[in-house]
């Protein structure tokens, strides 16, 4: 009875943000016509706002929402690399540990009763391994942020070594995208887009990947 009303909350919490059309505001666009409003309430509240941008993030990376990225660099553009690292770091950990939760609560059961056998092998490993098999995954984004948090959730890796290897994997990757967004910040026509720190950023968004994949390689090793 409580797995159905937990599901039922996280199902209506979930229809409840694409129903009032709140996925509108997690797009590239809105963050630049917003940029010069959010750091005005900043300069008001400034002890509010990264609070209240803490708890969404968190909301949005548990209940695997659309929108991190783009809330990603928005904190980068509002906080600045180090400040925004910090938060964007502690407050996807948390995120990801509540959605890894969930899935472990909510499906791990059902799983392990239909498909047990097939995932026997897989069980084993990750309770072998499963700190390593995470950090890989973390460090090299072959599959979705939200869909490691849920397969994590039906394996049997303790709690306690998902967060501390997950806010470790994905530590590298947080600060390339919060960096990302301190330069998003200072363009202010296309011209900008040329400049040496735009390109430095985006050259690391599309190299991370080729470095981490070298990195894990030679973890396996």
């Amino acid at each position: 009875m409580k797995k159905a009303i937990l599901a039922l909350l996280v199902a209506a919490a979930i229809a409840l943000f694409f129903g009032m059309g709140l996925d509108q505001y997690l797009t590239l666009g809105a963050l630049k016509e917003g940029q010069g409003k959010f750091a005005a309430m900043r300069a008001q509240s400034p002890v509010l706002v990264p609070l209240v941008s803490f708890v969404l993030y968190v909301v949005v990376v548990a209940l695997s929402l659309p929108g991190a990225t783009i809330m990603t660099l928005a904190i980068g553009a509002l906080f600045g690399l180090w400040y925004g690292t910090l938060l964007v770091s502690f407050a996807s950990t948390i995120g990801a540990t509540l959605a890894f939760l969930a899935s472990r609560y909510l499906l791990r059961d059902f799983v392990q009763r239909h498909f047990g056998g097939k995932l026997q092998g897989i069980s084993e490993g990750m309770a072998k391994d499963g700190a390593l098999y995470l950090f890989m995954l973390r460090l090299v984004p072959i599959f979705p942020f939200f869909l490691i948090n849920l397969l994590m959730g039906l394996t049997q890796i303790h709690v306690r070594t998902f967060c501390w290897v997950s806010q470790l994997g994905m530590l590298a990757g947080t600060i390339v995208y919060v960096n990302a967004g301190t330069q998003l910040a200072r363009i202010d026509n296309l011209s900008d887009i040329i400049s040496p720190g735009v390109l430095l950023s985006f050259a690391l968004l599309g190299v991370f990947p080729l470095i981490a994949k070298r990195v894990a390689r030679a973890i396996r090793k």
